[in-house]
């Protein structure tokens, strides 16, 4: 399987900004779960897309609005992009509250955990 552009390249950039805008301050997502938080395009097949949709993520945050939190999302290790904008991705979730180790956030800790559910960082609570 190879890489597959979406069907509708400006309709899934608006999905994504539109889900990106609603992490909130001090948490992160990752690429492969906001591709499952949307909905999968008809024309594409479930494998075409499980192979390109976090890619397709990738490539909307590039091109994503100024109001788009682009840096909250980051790879399923923790990790931040390798790209120009890592040094800022960085500097961005730090002055949220985001920490690191070993250059890697801890997931258990700063994942959102989806739209309209408890978004309380688990930092300094009690249980």
């Amino acid at each position: 399987m190879n890489y597959v552009p979406p069907p509708d390249k400006q309709l899934y950039y608006d999905q994504v900004w539109m889900l990106v805008r609603e992490i909130p301050n001090g948490r992160v997502a990752t690429y492969g779960q906001i591709t499952k938080l949307l909905p999968q395009p008809e024309n594409i097949s479930t494998a075409d897309y499980q192979m390109s949709a976090a890619r397709w993520v990738g490539l909307a945050l590039a091109a994503c609005p100024n109001d788009v939190p682009w840096h909250r999302v980051i790879n399923s290790q923790g990790k931040i992009s390798h790209r120009a904008e890592a040094g800022k991705q960085k500097q961005l979730l730090l002055s949220e509250g985001v920490l690191f180790a070993k250059e890697k956030i801890n997931l258990d800790e700063y994942l959102w955990p989806g739209p309209g559910l408890n978004c309380e960082p688990k930092q300094g609570r009690l249980f």
